[in-house]
């Protein structure tokens, strides 16, 4: 199967990254604000960029969708 793509726009993709991460791994300004946390979901761009933070993944997704995102989950 050889179906040609045009990959020129493929940076304009809605698709975000959802993935848990340490609350120990964050910087100490952001720790302090999360109280007892241990862990929090980061949503991304496909290039690495972080857009948020927050306190679980059904909020990760939600949020994702609300902004017109597709989310999907990263190991």
């Amino acid at each position: 199967m050889n179906t040609p793509f045009d990959f020129k726009d493929a940076d304009q993709s809605n698709l975000v990254y959802v993935r848990p991460v340490a609350v120990a791994d964050l910087p100490d300004e952001v720790r302090g604000e999360l109280g007892d946390e241990t862990t929090i979901y980061a949503v991304h761009r496909a290039d690495g960029e972080r857009l948020a933070l927050v306190k679980d993944r059904k909020l990760a997704f939600m949020l994702a969708r609300q902004n017109d995102f597709a989310p999907v989950t990263v190991h």
